[in-house]
């Protein structure tokens, strides 16, 4: 019910329906999943982090809560979007958009090899993403070419 009404644009009702679930399955990863992108999608970072949090400790490698979450932090807080993006990726790791949000961590933290080799990994996993790689590392995002220095940071 929560899903229909998250689809009809009423979040309200939509996160009743998804407390009333956890009354019965307070241990339903989707239920705290579902609250927290609805606490996401209206800009309530804190209450996202938190049922994004309750998913996890639930199911430590539930991918979707890991992708959300990294989401949450990956300006502010990198290194913590850093972790749980690796954790996605071990999880399923052709997830190309997780390699591509990734890479754009390693970007923005100076780690340019870490940076080409995510970008490389999602294009090969989902060639439209080439065009939401940073214009710096368009060219080196093509599987094909040469992978950078293992362990390099530059």
């Amino acid at each position: 019910m929560g899903i229909v009404q998250e689809h009809h644009h009423d979040s309200k009702a939509a996160a009743q329906s998804y407390f009333r679930v956890l009354e019965l399955q307070p241990r339903n990863k989707f239920a705290w999943y579902n609250l927290g992108h609805l606490a996401q999608q209206e800009g309530k970072t804190p209450g996202a982090r938190a049922a994004y949090e309750q998913a996890l400790q639930i199911d430590p490698s539930f991918a979707p809560a890991l992708f959300n979450e990294a989401l949450l932090l990956e300006a502010a807080e990198p290194d913590g979007a850093a972790e749980l993006l690796q954790r996605a990726i071990a999880v399923n790791p052709k997830a190309g958009t997780a390699h591509l949000h990734l890479g754009r961590v390693w970007a923005r933290t100076n780690r340019a090899g870490k940076a080409k080799d995510e970008f490389r990994l999602a294009v090969a996993a989902d060639h439209s993403l080439r065009s939401q790689v940073p214009e710096e590392f368009r060219d080196s995002a093509d599987p094909s070419s040469p992978s950078s220095e293992a362990g390099s940071d530059s």
